[in-house]
This record gives C-alpha cells, sequence and structure tokens, in this order.
C-alpha cells in the first residue's frame, strides 16, 4: 500500500475490538479533512423488492472507486450495506469529489438507481460540536478498518439524507474504475440459529462511558459465541459454477468495455473458480484453502460507525440477551438501536490482487441486514 497521509499510516492497528469501547482509542483527524458520504435513494425499497445483493454491490463500490483512484492508499471508511462514509485528505478532496460524482452518474445509467454523495469540510462538523475521530481494527495480519467516533460521520450523513448540497454534475463523464470489487460467494446459512444484524447508537444524553457500557455488555454476550459469532466459517462460503451476481458484477466493473464482452468473460471464469475452490489443492502459486482462511480473518462484521455494528451468527440465548440489553438500554435514554433476524449472511469483496492477503471482505444480512436494522431503529425513534 502506498502512503496517502502520514496521520493515518501512523496510527497504531488495535488487535483487540473490545478496546475499541473507549474513545481514548480514537484520535481526531487533522483540520482541514474532508469527509464525505454515499447513500442509495429508496435502499429500503429495493431490499424489499429482494435486491440485496445489488444494493450492498453498490454500497461497496465507493470503496473500491477510492481505492483505485488513490492507486491503492489506504484511507480510513467504513461500509453501512447501502453506502459508504470515508475521509481524505485536503490534497484529495476534488479526487473524491470526481469519483463521487462519476459513481453517482454511472449508478444511474447502469442501474437506475440514484445515489447520493456529499462532502463536507471538517471544520463544519466541528462547527457544531461534533468531531470525526478516528481509530485502526486490525482483523488479522493482512487487513484492517478504520472506526469511527464523534458524531461527526451521523451528521454529516443526516445532511446529506436532508438534501445538503450534493456534488455538482460533471461536463464530461468517465467510467469509474471498479476492478476488484465482486461478490461471486455464496450466502452464508447461520449455523448457531440465526444471523443478528445489529445497529447502536448513543443518544445526546449518553456520556461515552455510559455508551462504552452498553457496547462492552454486547460483546461480553457476543463472545460466547463460538468464534465470538464472526458469520463467516473458516472453511469459506462456497461459491456457485453460475453465481447470482454476475449481471450486477458485469455492470459495474466493465468500464468503456461492452457489457456483453464483460458478462462472457465473467461466465467463463466463474466455472473455473468454483472448480478450484470445491478442488481445494493448491494450483500454481494460488492456494485456495490458504484464500479461504485469509477471507474469514478478513471479514468486517463487527464495527464502530459513531455507534456499533455487528453481522452475528447468534444462538437464540444469546440472541435474546443482546434484545435485553438493548432494551434496558434504550429505556434508559441511552441508546437508539435497531435489529434485524435472517436466515443467512452474505460477502461483498474487494480484492486488488488474488495472489495477496489483503483483500477485503464486506459482511452484511443477506435478507437486508444493516439497512432492515437502520430502518427499524429509525421507526423506534419517530
Amino acid at each position: 500500500m502506498k502512503d496517502l497521509d502520514s496521520f493515518y499510516e501512523a496510527l497504531p492497528r488495535q488487535p483487540h475490538f473490545a478496546s475499541l469501547t473507549s474513545t481514548a482509542a480514537f484520535t481526531p483527524l487533522p483540520d482541514g479533512w474532508v469527509i464525505c458520504c454515499s447513500d442509495i435513494i429508496d435502499s429500503t425499497g429495493l431490499i424489499a423488492a429482494g435486491k440485496y445483493k445489488m444494493v450492498n454491490m453498490i454500497g461497496a463500490s465507493v470503496i473500491a472507486a477510492m481505492q483505485n483512484a488513490l492507486h491503492g492508499a489506504a484511507f480510513p471508511f467504513v461500509f453501512g450495506g447501502d453506502g459508504t462514509s470515508f475521509a481524505v485528505p485536503p490534497e484529495h478532496g476534488d479526487t473524491a469529489r470526481i469519483t463521487l460524482a462519476r459513481l453517482r452518474h454511472w449508478v444511474l445509467q447502469e442501474f437506475d438507481i440514484s445515489l447520493r454523495v456529499a462532502t463536507f469540510p471538517l471544520t463544519e462538523v466541528r462547527a457544531q460540536g461534533l468531531d470525526v475521530t478516528v481509530a485502526r481494527h486490525a482483523v488479522s495480519p493482512h487487513a484492517d478498518y478504520a472506526m469511527f467516533s464523534g458524531g461527526g460521520l451521523t451528521w454529516a450523513e443526516g445532511q446529506m439524507k436532508q438534501g445538503a448540497p450534493m456534488i455538482s454534475d460533471l461536463a464530461e463523464y468517465e467510467p469509474p474504475d471498479l476492478s476488484g470489487l465482486s461478490c461471486r460467494w455464496n450466502t452464508i446459512p447461520a449455523r448457531n440459529g440465526v444471523i443478528l444484524s445489529l445497529v447502536m447508537l448513543p443518544t445526546t444524553k449518553a456520556t461515552p462511558a455510559q455508551f462504552s457500557k452498553v457496547a462492552s455488555q454486547i460483546l461480553d454476550c457476543a463472545a460466547g459465541l463460538p468464534r465470538g459469532g464472526h458469520p463467516v466459517p473458516l472453511e469459506g462460503p462456497g461459491i456457485d459454477t453460475l453465481p447470482q451476481a454476475l449481471d450486477i458484477e458485469a455492470h459495474l466493473t466493465r468500464g468503456k468495455g461492452s457489457l456483453w464482452r464483460k458478462k462472457l468473460y465473467l461466465l467463463a471464469a466463474a466455472p473455473l473458480a468454483s472448480w478450484l475452490f470445491r478442488r481445494g489443492k493448491p494450483l500454481g502459486q494460488f492456494d485456495p484453502s490458504h484464500y479461504m482462511a485469509v477471507m474469514s480473518a478478513n471479514a468486517d462484521y463487527q464495527k464502530f460507525d459513531d455507534g456499533l455494528k455487528m453481522t452475528l451468527d447468534c444462538d437464540p440465548k444469546a440472541r435474546e440477551q443482546i434484545g435485553t440489553i438493548l432494551q434496558n438500554a434504550e429505556a434508559e435514554g441511552l441508546i437508539h438501536f435497531g435489529l434485524h433476524d435472517q436466515a443467512e449472511a452474505r460477502l461483498t469483496c474487494i480484492v486488488p490482487s488474488a495472489s495477496r492477503d489483503d483483500h477485503v471482505h464486506f459482511v452484511d444480512g443477506a435478507a437486508g441486514g444493516y439497512t432492515r436494522a437502520a430502518s427499524n431503529m429509525k421507526k423506534s425513534m419517530d
């Protein structure tokens, strides 16, 4: 990875997720940074129509587009199921705006789906009495994810959804570079009972210590589950000969090329990949068993994004305990929360190179996940 900014590169990679319940684990972004966010308009309606995978792919496409625009440099981002938030230093603000404008145009052209995109100077966030602080959670020796606190991202996302000035259209459009983005894996059935999507945010009444206590209770409960509730098995999710999302991937990643040529390429490559992973033996320098183990280790199934988000493989007892903890904290006026139960989880992946171990995999519930949990939280707040 190339260095984008010495600030983010210098942040320590923290291996223990539970340590991130403390605000002391987070560092404020430097002055001048730009906060960026995206969101699919009517993602709830798209999910109700069964377009779960499309929503996740478009949501993650922001990350792929920015990684490629920044030539692989690391930058802080968080995937939210139907959207993404991230931050860049001031010298890359224009790159972010151009990339987001191109992606918005591309998604509308390819899917007739509208994408909100917006940027805010960090000074505007701090003028609200909020902040954007960041930490890096090392999920494995090969991959880490940014965690956010301070309330600033939530405010920016809210302003965007309320119609804050959007990024202007461009005079000319180039397709965004979305190479590396894929979603060919099978859905992952719950092994313990249910895949639970959880979204929890602090209220304005809650102190950081009070929110941290509730988050720690949830994490303690999850720790009692096999592998801490990790929904991705060590042996991986499996891959069909003809994965269902190939058409979505073709539309997103074809660039200036022919859509049909991209589809034919994917249709030819998918059976080979399926055979290779089913066979489970090395071919040349590629070891599918090693890849699967790294995939599981690198998967992003828990995060802090001004609150706590988790996708857990839960048994009934843990599901009940988590629900009780959340209900009690809500009754005390400390949190808002939303939950959504489903039978399966799904992965959306960014793999710059299958020969490296830094590929990242975003986990969400396969039947709406974070989007439906957030919608349930909003309903309880109204």
